[in-house]
């Protein structure tokens, strides 16, 4: 099938290019764009509380206004607010309600927003949305920013605009610097590594505008696919799709190349070597691209809506990018022949690789050694793992120069941590009647007595009585792991317990929805993980017809994962001193280092059953699989981890986290796992390695063993045969 496709391609390549150019200009004019949000809420099933608290909240109180912002005043010696500095907040604050934001209902203050200390004054930014997430409310926030520079003048006064609108305003404009960052550095890499690799401009450009089209139609098709299933992408998600489509792109058309290339070496015509490198590397990169959508869709079995949407979108870039690696590129290639390869000749002759050889002579005379030692080096750091603690204060890993953060540490020096966002706590009536006024006072007095609770508010209640609502303001930040265990613990029970006869009480706020998030991501752990892993192993099973080979691949990817998520750990938490990691850092450890990270895997195995097919003694097909296959593994890896690599110059602790996490797994997985782990033991099994399906060729004959120092299994099996 892999050689009609080849063949297609290669030999009508006009045709070809066409149809993609003409896929790429009507998705780019007729696909909806990409729909993304960035309320947690609306990623949760109806069955956790916070999301019920959502819905009650909406039928209860339709038109409620709701805190948006908060504007934190000090003095700029930092010392105590002076009565003409009081006059002057409330002048700041009258100035900004004056300017009539949209989405902005009103800004307030007064006597009862300073601080008990008197160093802080607050005035609260009230919107007219109950969704704090609104996509205005930023760019309100932002304009009133601009506002108060303007109105303190000639005061005494500093004011710094913090709350869940300025949070979400401070990281959509560093994560809008950081994608641009990304693509700057993937694009850089891709040239250079490239133009030093085959040293040739046209080859070093070439991929990135295949990619490119790739992504236009990728992103098309993504934004149909959620036009039509009603999916949301979340905000974070374009910054995967470009590391997706330029790292796995690049990956496919490097498989491709390198073959290409090593066709054009043996003497083939241009034509014919690209149709046959399509037919031996067809199988190799569906079947990897294969591992990596199957991955990805187990993510549809998530309880979080974020991660169903993530799954389908990137196993649509995969696919697309698949397709385009079988026909677009060799096409392309096809048009240009060897004048692809200008001005180099090294086209022309075998390369003196002498990384490549040396390790595939290393892995094929010390099988042993070289097996123990990696999977050592892999055990060893994957104890670090045990010692992974999740942490859900995402705005303490944000950097610390923003606006928002710095304005939240002002606030606390005069209020409670949770001033700014306070949990809810809601009362409901169970047949509709109107709750008991005194029972309503005395249910938030027991509200209060629950331990890391600040103060709660009276109650509000809704026009017919049947549900109150409460602002309840713990002692803590509202993602803090102390807010968000007593959100999702004790004041949940408390509250449950304390509600009057005949009602029931429900708790919200974002310590609530960040503790049902914690529950959500725990049982995706137990799911999605094994289902993705299975998975894997059936795709490896049909590609290389054993059941053995996949076990042990398995276990490898594991011990991989374990050694990346165990490395940063040790970095971060033990070396650093951070309270804990990215609770979705195993997530992305996951969709980039085990699922993409397999493609080296499957290359080198399938490379090694190929030779092992032709009647190559088995030493010398490994030598020779690692020998060929290493340069290609290395450059596509040194392209993926570079590309996140730049993320550890980043401010925000939690993209350096990724970053490292990513970079040292992809490197990990490609010179540990798929150059020395994987083939060794491949090695050592033998003969066993290929059951039932013995891939291994019945014509390949071994050297002496005595020639050889001790044979591997199968090379004595294959003498007694």
């Amino acid at each position: 099938m892999f050689r009609r496709v080849g063949r297609f391609a290669v030999h009508r390549p006009w045709l070809t290019i066409a149809g993609w150019i003409i896929a790429a200009v009507a998705l780019a004019l007729l696909a909806p764009g990409l729909k993304s949000t960035t309320d947690e809420t609306e990623f949760l099933p109806s069955h956790y509380e916070s999301v019920q608290v959502g819905n009650l909240q909406e039928k209860a109180f339709p038109k409620t206004e709701q805190p948006a912002a908060i504007a934190v005043f000090q003095r700029t010696d930092g010392g105590k607010l002076t009565d003409a500095d009081r006059r002057d907040v409330i002048k700041v604050a009258g100035g900004l309600d004056g300017k009539h934001r949209e989405k902005i209902a009103k800004v307030v203050t007064g006597p009862q927003a300073v601080s008990p200390n008197g160093e802080i004054a607050l005035a609260n930014i009230i919107a007219t949305t109950k969704n704090a997430y609104d996509e205005q409310l930023p760019k309100s926030v932002k304009q009133l920013r601009e506002d108060a520079k303007q109105l303190l003048d000639g005061t005494q006064l500093k004011v710094g605009i913090t709350g869940q609108a300025a949070t979400t305003l401070d990281s959509q404009e560093s994560s809008g610097d950081t994608d641009a960052m990304i693509m700057s550095a993937t694009l850089l890499l891709i040239i250079v590594l490239l133009l030093v690799i085959f040293r040739s401009p046209l080859i070093a450009i070439l991929p990135v505008l295949i990619i490119a089209v790739v992504s236009v139609v990728a992103t098309g098709l993504i934004g149909t696919a959620a036009e039509l299933g009603g999916l949301k992408a979340d905000a974070s998600i374009s910054a995967i799709l470009i590391v997706v489509l330029f790292g796995v792109g690049t990956d496919y058309i490097l498989f491709l190349l390198f073959r290409y290339r090593e066709h054009l070496r043996a003497g083939q015509e241009p034509k014919q070597a690209l149709e046959d490198a399509v037919a031996k590397v067809g199988e190799t990169i569906a079947s990897a691209a294969g591992a990596v959508i199957v991955a990805f869709l187990a993510l549809l079995l998530s309880t979080m809506g974020m991660m169903r949407a993530m799954g389908p979108s990137l196993a649509i870039s995969v696919a697309v990018t698949l397709v385009a690696a079988l026909t677009l590129v060799p096409a392309v290639f096809s048009l240009l022949g060897t004048k692809a390869f200008w001005p180099s000749k090294a086209w022309k002759k075998q390369s003196k690789n002498r990384f490549a050889n040396g390790v595939g002579n290393l892995v094929s005379r010390r099988p042993g050694i070289m097996a123990v030692l990696s999977t050592a080096v892999l055990a060893v750091l994957a104890v670090g793992a045990f010692g992974f603690k999740a942490e859900f204060d995402t705005s303490s890993q944000m950097s610390q120069k923003l606006e928002s953060v710095q304005a939240m540490k002002d606030m606390q020096r005069g209020f409670s941590a949770g001033q700014s966002d306070p949990a809810m706590v809601y009362l409901k009536s169970k047949d509709g009647s109107p709750l008991d006024k005194a029972g309503l006072e005395t249910f938030r007095g027991k509200l209060e007595t629950v331990d890391g609770v600040a103060k709660a508010a009276p109650a509000v209640t809704n026009p017919d009585g049947s549900v109150a609502q409460y602002s309840v303001v713990l002692k803590y930040a509202p993602s803090n792991e102390k807010a968000i265990e007593l959100a999702g613990g004790e004041l949940r029970d408390k509250a449950h317990a304390a509600a009057p006869s005949g009602s029931e009480a429900l708790v919200g706020g974002t310590s609530a929805v960040l503790s049902d998030i914690q529950d959500a991501v725990g049982h995706d752990y137990r799911l999605v993980f094994p289902v993705a892993g299975l998975a894997i192993m059936i795709i490896l099973g049909l590609l290389l017809r054993s059941l053995v080979a996949p076990l042990y691949l398995m276990i490898a990817v594991a011990l991989g994962f374990g050694a990346t998520l165990g490395s940063t750990v040790w970095l971060f938490q033990d070396y650093k001193g951070e309270n804990g990691l990215l609770f979705m850092l195993p997530v992305i450890v996951y969709l980039f280092v085990v699922a993409i990270g397999t493609d080296y895997n499957i290359l080198m195995v399938a490379r090694l059953r190929e030779e092992v097919q032709r009647g190559v003694p088995p030493r010398e097909a490994i030598r020779t699989a690692v020998a060929q296959s290493a340069p290609t593994i290395s450059a596509a890896a040194i392209i993926l981890a570079g590309t996140f690599g730049v993320l550890m110059l980043a401010d925000n602790s939690m993209l350096q986290q990724m970053g490292f996490a990513v970079a040292f797994g992809i490197l990990l997985t490609a010179f540990v796992m798929a150059m020395l782990l994987v083939p060794t033991v491949t090695s050592l099994l033998g003969h066993k390695a290929w059951w039932p399906g013995h891939q291994d060729s019945p014509k390949a004959t071994a050297a002496p063993a005595d020639a050889l120092g001790t044979a591997p299994h199968w090379e004595s099996e294959q003498v007694r045969r």
